[in-house]
């Protein structure tokens, strides 16, 4: 645990922050501040086609939006918001903020990306970093290299942090051994897995947005409730950013230092711009043009950051859950029961399964991918075997040593997308353009 902690202490510092939100703001001033000039944009190409009678061949945008936002919205945006709280104070939720904003324009460069480079083996459609690090950076060894980083981030650590989540929500509103939990959950995974890409996008088109709409409304009611507070909660968000508490004290340097990280890492986790995931989900979708993806994309990061972890985390602080010691989900569980009442335990362990259990899935789906890329279809059957194992262990890990271990693995996969994204940044403009002429 020590060391997976000073691991993060060196990849989670200055030089992680500096790349991520560099690489927003490089993309931001290169494309005219694209998250304002083109959100309309991403809201008709992601929402007009829904109301087109036209017959959509393969994924559609939508499709395509669902299983990146399937893949985005998990613990990250319950039991995420609430480390970050517990570990960055409240005043990490601004730089979660931060991140999102020049994240939407660096997750439209993945996008565009994915779609430039994507390939088609076998009838089948595939993309990712590993394709546009190989074909347009010209480098097979660092593709290599990411491709064992976001099978290793997502596909095994990162779907045990949701797995974890699940066993402990359910644990706490229904007492069910952690164990059992995963088991049940591993079968449910693998009934919609072995389908391929097109059940889980099938699946993610028809359960996201209910889920999510559903979770805004819960934490909605109790906004509204708790009205007169919602300001004030707002208010210590942008104070803390900048004050000694918003780490709960101590030195100046360090809590805003704590602030910045954790809100920052926990906006990564769960809008994931910049980590390299989503790009797979976004490279399948049928588009005319690149650039379309890459708006439909930047909705993803508002509707995931902007609108749901604001969302957990106004929900937590109106309820001055804050000021508990309780961290994870069980701050969250917590704080919706505040809400509530005793409905709010089961409503969150309720939310967390759906949210994780898409999660588990758009992210088993990226890691297929980059195993298709490094050994063929034939490593695929023993990769989903370990995924579901990795499902069941994740569930008697305790919390802490989990979520350090997946911070560990998400730098590793952001590093080599990232240097592929600058590098390849005149392509994103020349697509941009050609789009907007």
């Amino acid at each position: 645990m020590q060391v997976i902690e000073a691991i993060n202490a060196i990849l989670w510092g200055p030089i992680m922050i500096s790349l991520l939100l560099g690489t927003g703001l490089f993309f931001t001033i290169r494309l005219g501040f694209i998250q304002l000039t083109g959100l309309k944009e991403g809201f008709r190409q992601t929402f007009g086609p829904l109301f087109s009678k036209k017959k959509q061949d393969g994924i559609s945008s939508f499709q395509a939006l669902s299983t990146a936002i399937a893949a985005q919205v998990g613990t990250g945006n319950l039991a995420g918001v609430a480390t970050a709280i517990a570990a960055g104070g409240p005043g990490a939720i601004f730089w979660m903020w931060i991140s999102s904003f020049l994240g939407m324009a660096t997750i439209f460069a993945e996008a565009v990306l994915a779609q430039k480079y994507r390939v088609k083996e076998n009838g089948t459609v595939k993309g990712g970093p590993a394709y546009y690090i190989r074909d347009g950076l010209g480098s097979k060894k660092m593709a290599a290299f990411f491709a064992v980083a976001i099978i290793a981030a997502l596909g095994f650590v990162g779907n045990m942090v949701q797995s974890n989540s699940i066993a402990e929500a359910f644990n706490t509103a229904f007492q069910i051994p952690p164990l059992v939990i995963g088991i049940v959950v591993a079968f449910l995974i693998s009934l919609i897995l072995f389908g391929g890409i097109n059940r889980i996008a099938k699946f993610a088109g028809n359960v996201v947005p209910v889920m999510a709409l559903l979770y805004i409304v819960g934490a909605f009611i109790i906004l509204i409730l708790q009205y007169d507070q919602v300001l004030p909660a707002l208010s210590l968000i942008v104070e803390s950013a900048f004050t000694p508490e918003s780490a709960g004290g101590g030195v100046l340097g360090a809590s805003i230092k704590e602030a910045i990280r954790y809100g920052v890492a926990r906006g990564l986790f769960s809008n994931e711009a910049g980590m390299g995931s989503t790009p797979h989900a976004h490279a399948v979708a049928e588009v005319k043009h690149p650039a379309q993806q890459g708006f439909v994309a930047m909705v993803g990061v508002l509707i995931d950051t902007v609108i749901i972890c604001t969302a957990t985390a106004l929900v937590i602080l109106v309820t001055d859950g804050a000021n508990s010691n309780l961290t994870g989900i069980e701050l969250t569980q917590a704080s919706f029961t505040s809400g509530l009442g005793s409905f709010g335990v089961y409503f969150i362990a309720f939310s967390l399964l759906f949210f994780s259990f898409t999660t588990i899935l758009g992210w088993a789906y990226f890691g297929e991918t980059n195993v298709n890329y490094l050994f063929g279809e034939k490593g695929i059957p023993y990769y989903r075997a370990a995924v579901l194992l990795f499902i069941i262990g994740g569930t008697v890990l305790n919390v802490p040593f989990v979520w350090q271990l997946a911070d560990t693995f998400n730098a590793f996969m952001v590093l080599p997308n990232v240097i592929a994204l600058i590098a390849l940044s005149s392509v994103v403009k020349k697509t941009y353009n050609e789009f907007t002429i």
